[in-house]
């Protein structure tokens, strides 16, 4: 049956599909599901115009395995209210799909208290919104941003992009293609699902995509070859020039006056060589001659139709016939990205400083120029089409994208943050359900928003990043943040806050007691630690400041002082660790010995006093006897690259002390701090540069290790050397601590800070 009745019929048909399978699902999340449910049942619901919470619930998501749900949510033209689980997983879903169920679960539970609940206490056990009532965590506060419309992964960063039809007459069937810095080809599907298998097509990054005809595709690559890709197949049809000792840095289409099109390569000695788009072999039109050094390209048409092209050179834009060269435009800046407009003979370009212009090669024509379009260079552009309306897309070095007019270079709503690093490469991708803007950054990920006016006219959600945080002890939680240039204090219970430094940028926060008061350590700009009373008028005038380090703390530490004493250490990147007594306050001690900057911090108390561990840039970590004021034991030598943090790890029912590393290099490694032997034990999860780890007991007896990488939080079992748990984030986690509470507690509290906020979760350790 066919027309609206037909149709009406088939979405009810579907409606009543979703509802009865809706009610076989269990409402227990860690029962798994049938599996047609877990593959189908959002098909259905999205079919039948009900895909809301209700008839895909919450139980089914750790479980859904259709690999789709953020496309269907996507492609819907009137959303469904109430989708709050659905749209929380969404964000999960490209991150999800090795994990574990119960990593799902997780993830899914604290992605939906940050959508939900941002700046507010957590569920309360049994209240109706917390239906994972087995879950391992309990959220307890949050101000951290899930990610936004995150379409697919990369193990490396993808720089290069572009969009094609593998069939003219089929555009619900268009592909993207991606390039990375590994020299790695990938094709994806509209769902963000692999269309082939990877392809290593290069030596060197792919920096250049050029599409040519029914899915073949040119690439360039830094490692000097132009080669062809037969992208529907994901296969590698030919390489057609490879330059040694230079590399690719234009691919562009051309027309010669007078000839067909051809495909035109610059290589950075200023070589340039066309190749017939068909054939593949090399052809001779007239070539400008070029200066040596790198060049940007892009064919254009002159304002009578005659073939042209475009050449950036360092600050300056030059057109060319091919026969005649001359200079159309001069940047304050080098030019970092060259587009042809669809208006003859017009073309916008980006700078390295951030500005946007719009010029045309007719002399007498009025260039058009917006200053400081983003807060670094303008890393991308791409010609896109928004509600009818030639559109420039302009990415910038610090994560943004914007659009706009570029007959009067007016904005487009407001700059879209899309990425947490800087914007690699955009294009634009239409299929059956519109047109999507897909941007890929250096946070390894590619995005895909929907093109037009409404995603940015508020521009999403700002999120400053957090540069230091800080839990004090329980059971009253209070946390210190500082979010750009202000430092507040929030008490998690109650979601009230109050500021307590303006206007200073701070790198490291920690609690610590001063006169047997709460205080806040605060590592400020001027190479100083203020100290800041909780209550107000508690501060002395004017309040006390540490001074001694040459640059600026990178990490601060209370410690367990003898008698009354009230102790804290400091970390800084002038390559020194300080020990300061904050009664009188003065400084004790200054170890001198790490050869660059100090960015970790731990401290432990013993039998024979307290030792405190400092590890940095050199890749070392040195433990320190708080009471001797001396270096206790070797060195370690921890070949991780950088040292990003050290946490202490007590054995219950072994002899001696266990120190962790987390590494640049990806792995986190288990010590014997007395031992000049190599680690005991190694984790590597996976998951990019390690920046944090801290370390407990679970019933007093287990030792688990937490580690914050790229995308999540990896909870390790070191005996057993087996993961226990991953918790996804989708953004770099930099700092993770444990709240100090009683060890008999049968729980522990983490406090995690990263690029996108702030988290603070309860681990329950009878569910791990």
């Amino acid at each position: 049956m066919t027309g609206p009745a037909g149709d009406n019929r088939h979405t009810e048909i579907h409606r009543q599909l979703a509802a009865a399978l809706a009610e076989l699902v269990p409402d227990d999340p860690s029962i798994p599901p049938h599996p047609y449910l877990r593959r189908h049942l959002a098909r259905h619901a999205a079919q039948g115009r009900v895909l809301d919470d209700v008839h895909v619930p919450p139980a089914l998501l750790p479980w859904e395995s259709s690999s789709g749900l953020g496309r269907l949510l996507a492609g819907e033209v009137s959303r469904p209210v109430h989708q709050q689980w659905l749209q929380a997983w969404a964000t999960l879903e490209p991150y999800s799909r090795e994990l574990s169920p119960l990593s799902r679960l997780t993830s899914l539970h604290l992605a939906h208290h940050a959508a939900t609940s941002r700046l507010m206490p957590g569920p309360r056990p049994g209240s109706p919104d917390a239906p994972f009532d087995r879950s391992p965590v309990t959220p307890l506060w949050s101000d951290c941003a899930n990610p936004d419309n995150v379409w697919a992964l990369n193990d490396a960063d993808v720089v290069s992009l572009a969009s094609i039809v593998p069939r003219r007459r089929s555009p619900a069937q268009a592909l993207l293609v991606t390039g990375d810095d590994h020299g790695v080809v990938r094709v994806l599907r509209r769902d963000g699902s692999a269309a082939a298998p990877p392809v290593t097509l290069h030596e060197g990054a792919v920096t250049h995509l050029l599409p040519l005809h029914e899915g073949i595709v040119a690439t360039g690559s830094t490692d000097g070859a132009v080669a062809i890709l037969d992208a529907p197949r994901g296969r590698r049809k030919a390489e057609v020039l490879r330059r040694t000792a230079a590399w690719v840095t234009t691919l562009t289409l051309h027309r010669p006056p007078g000839r067909t099109a051809v495909l035109l390569a610059a290589w950075s000695d200023g070589h340039l060589a066309a190749f017939n788009t068909a054939t593949l072999h090399r052809v001779d039109p007239p070539l400008p001659t070029l200066v040596p050094g790198a060049a940007l390209l892009n064919g254009t048409a002159g304002p009578d139709g005659a073939g042209l092209m475009l050449v950036a050179q360092h600050d300056t834009v030059s057109v060319s016939d091919g026969r005649t060269t001359r200079v159309c435009s001069h940047h304050s800046a080098p030019v970092r990205t060259l587009v042809a407009l669809s208006e003859p003979g017009t073309y916008a370009v980006g700078d390295a400083r951030g500005h946007l212009s719009v010029h045309s090669v007719d002399a007498d024509s009025r260039t058009r120029s917006v200053e400081a379009v983003t807060s670094g260079a303008v890393t991308a552009l791409a010609v896109v089409t928004v509600e009818g309306r030639e559109t420039l897309a302009a990415g910038g070095a610090d994560g943004t994208v914007r659009l706009w007019r570029p007959d009067r270079l007016e904005p487009v709503g407001e700059s879209l943050p899309a990425h947490a690093e800087a914007v690699t490469a955009l294009t634009a991708l239409s299929d059956g359900s519109g047109t999507r803007l897909i941007t890929a950054g250096s946070d390894r990920t590619v995005r895909n928003w929907p093109l037009d006016g409404s995603t940015f006219r508020h521009g999403g959600a700002r999120w400053n990043r957090v540069t230091a945080s800080a839990l004090s002890p329980g059971p009253t939680h209070l946390l210190a943040v500082t979010e750009g240039t202000s430092t507040l204090v929030r008490d998690i219970r109650t979601g009230t806050e109050r500021p307590l430094i303006a206007d200073e940028p701070v790198t490291a926060l920690a609690w610590a007691r001063l006169h047997h008061r709460p205080v806040l350590a605060a590592a400020l700009s001027d190479n100083s630690i203020a100290l800041r009373a909780l209550e107000p008028g508690d501060d002395p005038e004017p309040p006390p400041r540490l001074r001694g380090h040459f640059s600026p703390a990178l990490a601060l530490l209370a410690l367990p002082g003898a008698g009354d004493s009230s102790l804290l250490a400091s970390g800084s990147a002038d390559g020194t660790v300080r020990l300061w007594d904050l009664d009188r306050p003065r400084s004790l001690a200054v170890f001198d010995d790490h050869r660059f900057s100090v960015r970790a911090l731990a401290s432990t108390r013993t039998d024979d006093g307290v030792l405190l561990a400092s590890g940095g840039s050199d890749g070392n970590v040195r433990v320190w006897d708080v009471d001797a004021l001396a270096q206790r034991g070797p060195t370690i030598r921890c070949g991780q690259n950088i040292v990003n943090d050290v946490a202490f790890a007590r054995l219950r029912g072994e002899a001696g002390l266990r120190m962790v590393t987390a590494g640049q290099n990806g792995t986190l490694r288990l010590w014997d701090p007395d031992a000049t032997s190599g680690p005991l034990a190694e984790f590597a999860p996976g998951d990019g540069e390690l920046q944090a780890v801290t370390a407990f007991r679970v019933h007093g007896r287990r030792l688990v290790l937490a580690a914050a990488g790229a995308t999540g939080i990896h909870l390790w079992d070191a005996a057993a050397d087996r993961r226990l748990l991953q918790i996804i984030t989708g953004h770099p986690v930099t700092s993770l601590r444990v709240a100090p509470q009683p060890e008999e507690e049968p729980s522990t509290v983490l406090l995690a800070t990263g690029e996108a906020g702030t988290m603070i979760f309860r681990v329950h350790h009878d569910r791990l």
